[in-house]
């Protein structure tokens, strides 16, 4: 299932459905992520390369254990995946799991609009949107324009809630 995302189709983006054969793809964008973190460490590529790919598989199973009936979507600008959206639909609140897209296409624009579709959904349920989301994540300041309010820290994350007007 996806959810209406005009702002999102303006710029040439799209959802599918996650398969299998995205988590090569979804593995990579989780490296590509943690790639600053990662070079700070000083290790060796390959024990990087290991650790992400561990890291990303303990990820995959936790999120699909404990939402088993979320929404895994690829986003794909053209027939290019560009990135993830992991949305959790619960009674009332859109539980935003995860929104990662790839290094490239971060800062265009993307990002902001696929989170105004997600609010706009919610605004016409009447549902609050929640996530999680680490402190210093650059996406913690598009969170605060789009109205989303800090809330409880648990370990490295930041709860964060949106609610309709």
């Amino acid at each position: 299932m996806t959810f209406a995302s005009p702002r999102a189709a303006a710029l040439g983006v799209s959802y599918r459905t996650m398969g299998e054969q995205d988590l090569p793809f979804a593995a990579a964008l989780y490296a590509s992520i943690r790639a600053a973190e990662m070079a700070a460490t000083g290790w060796p590529q390959e024990m990087i390369d290991r650790f992400l790919a561990q890291q990303h598989s303990a990820q995959h199973h936790h999120y699909r254990t404990y939402f088993p009936a979320a929404d895994w979507l690829i986003v794909e600008a053209g027939d290019a995946p560009v990135g993830r959206v992991y949305l959790d639909r619960r009674e009332a609140d859109l539980h935003l799991i995860d929104i990662s897209l790839v290094e490239e296409r971060r800062g265009g624009g993307i990002g902001t609009a696929i989170m105004e579709d997600l609010l706009d959904v919610a605004r016409a349920e009447g549902k609050t949107v929640s996530l999680f989301v680490e402190p210093d994540n650059p996406a913690r300041r598009l969170y605060e324009r789009l109205g989303f309010a800090g809330g409880e820290v648990s370990g490295a994350y930041e709860a964060m809630l949106w609610r309709p007007d």
